[in-house]
């Protein structure tokens, strides 16, 4: 089935029916401005935990807290009317036990008011999937490259290159199809093995650094538009170019304010011009 063209908000039960269908479109936002942008051109925006990296400036994701992700989500749902929102549980918040998983996604819904949230890991992560989705918030699974394990694996490394990766891979899939996530997000995989993945299981997949083979696609919308200042990952295709938009109207507007042609007659008020204000 295809995704609807209106302003009805899209729910996760919506993107789970849309597997094998028209290829799902899904970014990245975590402010206003940037919702409202995208919201009519996407089915689904991920506030993900990025945002400590692309808005805060860390070095990981591991950066972000439940506080910080909750603050962005409401953002995000306050600029959003038609686009599934789903927000990242972060590090820390989940891994523990099902019963913390449970407070951490509850709380994010209930503070957000989103679709449903988001977290990392295939098997091990089974039991906090099950448990969350049993409460009746919908979980979008998350295999392959782990940016949240990144410090544990030693850097971003691809996965799927190796025969015991690959059964690891499936292994992870469906466990996460079987504990009820309605879709699965494959980072930094193997282009075959993503698309294998794809066509053995039963809900969505979305990529990134993955397989064209996936059912929807996702970028940071940083990377996507050309806004990222450090390195840009080799599976981006950038956009824009708003890096050289930003700096050249910084440079311009630095100009003019030293040169005492900004502010001009336009930009101020005038006592006698009631329709200033």
């Amino acid at each position: 089935m295809d995704l609807p063209s209106t302003d009805t908000r899209i729910s996760a039960e919506l993107i789970r029916r849309a597997k094998g269908s028209t290829p799902i479109v899904c970014l990245t936002a975590y402010t206003y401005p940037v919702a409202r942008l995208l919201d009519s051109h996407v089915d689904l925006l991920l506030v993900g935990d990025s945002v400590a990296m692309v808005l805060h400036g860390h070095a990981t994701t591991l950066g972000a807290s439940l506080e910080m992700m909750i603050a962005h989500g409401q953002a995000v749902m306050r600029g959003s009317a038609r686009a599934c929102v789903v927000v990242d549980l972060p590090a820390g918040s989940y891994e523990d036990s099902a019963e913390q998983a449970v407070a951490s996604a509850r709380r994010v819904v209930d503070e957000t008011g989103c679709q449903a949230v988001k977290l990392e890991g295939g098997v091990a992560m089974a039991r906090q999937i099950a448990a969350i989705v049993e409460t009746g918030i919908p979980v979008m699974g998350h295999i392959g490259l782990l940016p949240q394990s990144v410090e544990k694996d030693g850097g971003y490394k691809i996965k799927g290159r190796t025969d015991e990766n690959v059964a690891d891979l499936f292994a992870d899939a469906l466990a996460v199809e079987g504990a009820g996530a309605f879709s699965l997000v494959i980072e930094g995989t193997i282009e075959r093995v993503a698309a294998d993945i794809t066509r053995r299981i039963s809900i969505p997949t979305i990529g990134i650094g993955a397989s064209g083979d996936c059912d929807g696609q996702i970028l940071v919308i940083d990377d996507m538009v050309g806004l990222t200042v450090d390195r840009v990952p080799k599976f981006v295709k950038e956009y824009a170019d708003l890096r050289q938009v930003i700096s050249h109207a910084a440079e311009l507007y630095a100009s003019e304010v030293r040169n005492r042609t900004f502010p001009g007659p336009a930009h101020v008020f005038s006592a006698t011009n009631r329709s200033d204000a």
